[in-house]
């Protein structure tokens, strides 16, 4: 999946490091980019759009702070774990599986049968699982 484009507008009230950190952050929070997406290195993205390292890196260090990115020195700055929703969490997973079942050829209904499976299996798993509460 491509990333989509960022930008900056130079007539916003809104600080260059303050946009960039928040369409990331929208982007994240939508499930445009996912757990573990790699973001652009600072000196990268900067270039792209015309700013000084230093804005996109105080972004990232926003962004990391309120747990949405992690950055590790070989691996760079990726979506942190947890850092979407568990509905937005669910719907990427959904996405990947319709695209999967279409791929392949199934109709709606095997693809749903499929789904009805998984969660039924999901749920005897769990049941059997010493740490499961039916009250979650």
């Amino acid at each position: 999946m491509s990333r989509p484009a960022l930008h900056v507008d130079a007539d916003s009230p809104l600080a260059p490091f303050e946009q960039v950190r928040e369409q990331l952050g929208d982007l994240i929070a939508a499930g445009a980019l996912a757990e573990g997406d790699r973001l652009p290195t600072v000196r990268g993205l900067a270039t792209e759009l015309g700013l000084a390292p230093g804005t996109v890196a105080r972004a990232y260090k926003e962004l990391e702070a309120a747990g949405l990115v992690t950055t590790r020195s070989r691996a760079g700055t990726v979506v942190a774990p947890q850092a979407q929703s568990a509905e937005v969490a669910l719907r990427t997973a959904a996405r990947v599986f319709a695209t999967q079942a279409v791929a392949s050829g199934a109709d709606d209904a095997t693809a749903v049968d499929a789904v009805r499976a998984a969660l039924r299996d999901a749920r005897n798993d769990a049941r059997n699982d010493a740490r499961y509460d039916p009250r979650r």
